[in-house]
């Protein structure tokens, strides 16, 4: 009998990432998304703060994963917010060079890449619409799947859809945010509209697991309903 597991690699940013627990409650998606699974999979969250699509590669990361990582595993990329920092890329030229990195190098060792847009940040107008604060890099990204043949999960949209169905008020239960003196590790309270609480990260995973099931991808029946 066969008892190899099949595994999901996420690369990304602290939106995907585990993050410490001094910084609890805030968590990345990545941090809840093995509980979605039965025991055929494992998750090996690599995401990690402040990484962009280039800076995860030039610190060795990919080459990491890429040295574990087995055939018909599954590798899913999602950079976007720190690629718009000084350090990063721009959308049509060298965000799309970084990310064919990974759908080549996962490729090649026979795994299968995943395209993930970057999910927004929480800062709606004054119609109560999302604003986009990611400039061109969700439609690069889109555009490349689609040039290579990549799967790809819109985040991006998705996350658009739920933070507007739940309005400006309520979508602040889905980030970190807490009065002075409400929680022990921001005791001076925190009011963050990118990083999400272990709620928030929850459902953020949900609709990535809605994005396996559009897909129809593979590890669709190891899902735990």
């Amino acid at each position: 009998m066969d008892l190899k597991r099949q595994a999901i690699y996420l690369a990304g940013d602290s939106t995907v990432a585990n993050c410490p627990k001094h910084e609890a409650p805030m968590a990345g998606w990545g941090q809840v998304f093995q509980t979605f699974f039965n025991e055929k999979i494992i998750v090996f969250n690599e995401a990690l703060g402040g990484r962009s699509s280039n800076s995860f590669i030039e610190e060795g990361r990919l080459r990491t994963i890429l040295e574990h990582i087995q055939p018909n595993d599954y590798l899913f990329i999602q950079f976007g917010h720190n690629d718009q920092k000084f350090y990063g890329t721009e959308p049509y030229s060298t965000y799309q060079y970084y990310l064919s990195q990974y759908i080549t190098g996962a490729r090649e060792k026979g795994a299968h890449p995943i395209l993930l847009t970057s999910v927004h940040r929480r800062k709606f107008d004054k119609n109560g619409k999302l604003e986009n604060t990611l400039g061109e890099y969700p439609l690069a990204m889109i555009q490349l799947a689609e040039r290579k043949n990549v799967p790809l999960i819109d985040l991006w949209s998705k996350t658009k859809s739920l933070y507007e169905a739940l309005g400006e008020e309520e979508s602040r239960k889905l980030f970190t945010m807490f009065l002075p003196n409400k929680h022990p590790n921001y005791p001076d309270g925190i009011e963050d509209n990118t990083h999400f609480c272990e709620a928030g990260a929850y459902e953020i995973a949900k609709l990535v697991i809605e994005g396996i099931k559009e897909l129809e991808l593979s590890i669709g029946s190891y899902i735990t309903d």
